[in-house]
């Protein structure tokens, strides 16, 4: 009996190295671990999703999937070598919320597909994401990106960059425990693993995710609406000022700048509002912030703070996030001077 245990240990054992020397012999050859630029344990929260959300805004009802693709960009699959224009921003500007179609970035991808099929705008917004996001995109996303080369990139900028802590919860790409760095960097290297989203999207990924509460309109957020306009703000923030924020923010737009000369692309910013305007200071004074920045460094800017002179009730859920028809209203806003600087730099 000893013998027989003995002999169904030692198979057991056999096969088992079998399959794990097979797995990783699979793993060498194709997975991602020795290639140059592999992800490494970065950015794996923000690759190769496909949720299926059922969300209801403004009474209407949507269920669709929320998809990002290899490369970390939200929506469809594409090669990095033919993205011309990038979009960053955070929460607001992913939408995570909303159907890709009815976010910012696809409504104006619509409209500038009828003027030109070769426009298309994609999406790098990911949640909670400041400045100082957007240069460690270029530390630590960008550069792994084989020809990536895009020549405009849009940055959404002003409302998490209004929080002088916010840089330090979302910005960096990773988990912090080095248990979970391990695990994400066998998630985003392995074959196999990719593999296997690839079937489990296919044909399992069948669970749908009810956010309402999210997407409900927040509760008393337009009692007493009173939406102040740009002029407005500047009276009622003109003795405001927060040395700490605006020096914090200067320095992040400062090592943003060395990313755009280095990647030479053109950069287009645009300013931000809350659901009422610019009733929020810190909003205002960095919005002011990057006009002086984009003035300085002759930079394009869209001034959307300054374009929208009133909203209609319930553009926004909550404070800061837009619904489709806030998104609405905020496309038709940029889309003329978003297209105004695109084709004057074609023409340089």
């Amino acid at each position: 009996m000893k013998i027989e245990i003995t002999k169904i240990t030692k198979i057991i054992l056999v096969n088992f190295s079998i399959f794990f020397i097979a797995i990783l012999t699979f793993e060498i050859f194709f997975g991602y671990f020795f290639k140059e630029n592999n992800f490494g344990y970065i950015m794996r929260s923000e690759r190769q999703k496909d949720k299926i959300y059922e969300v209801i805004h403004n009474g209407e009802k949507y269920i669709y999937n929320y998809k990002r693709n290899y490369h970390g960009f939200r929506g469809k699959e594409i090669l990095p070598s033919k993205i011309k224009i990038v979009f960053e921003g955070g929460s607001t500007g992913n939408q995570r919320f909303t159907p890709e179609e009815l976010t910012i970035v696809g409504l104006l991808n619509y409209k500038l597909k009828k003027i030109d099929g070769n426009f298309e705008i994609i999406n790098a917004s990911t949640d909670g994401k400041t400045t100082r996001g957007y240069v460690n995109d270029f530390i630590y996303w960008f550069k792994k990106l084989e020809n990536f080369n895009p020549n405009f990139i849009i940055f959404y900028t002003g409302i998490n960059d209004s929080n002088i802590s916010q840089y330090e919860k979302y910005d960096l790409p990773w988990a912090e425990d080095d248990y979970s760095k391990f695990i994400d960097y066998l998630k985003n290297n392995s074959k196999i693993v990719e593999l296997f989203k690839k079937v489990k999207f296919k044909y399992f990924n069948q669970e749908i995710r009810k956010e309402y509460e999210v997407t409900k309109i927040k509760e008393d957020l337009y009692n007493d609406f009173r939406f102040v306009d740009y002029q407005t703000a500047i009276d009622l923030h003109k003795n405001y000022n927060n040395v700490l924020l605006v020096e914090q923010f200067r320095k992040r737009l400062d090592l943003l700048k060395k990313k755009i000369e280095k990647f030479k692309f053109t950069p287009i910013f645009i300013t931000q509002i809350y659901f009422d305007g610019l009733s929020e200071k810190k909003l205002f004074l960095i919005n002011e912030t990057l006009k002086n920045f984009c003035k300085k460094n002759n930079y394009p800017i869209i001034k959307l703070d300054e374009m929208i002179y009133n909203l209609e009730l319930y553009s926004f859920y909550d404070e800061m996030h837009t619904t489709p028809k806030g998104n609405r209203i905020i496309a038709e806003k940029i889309y003329p001077k978003l297209l105004e600087i695109i084709n004057k730099k074609k023409g340089d």
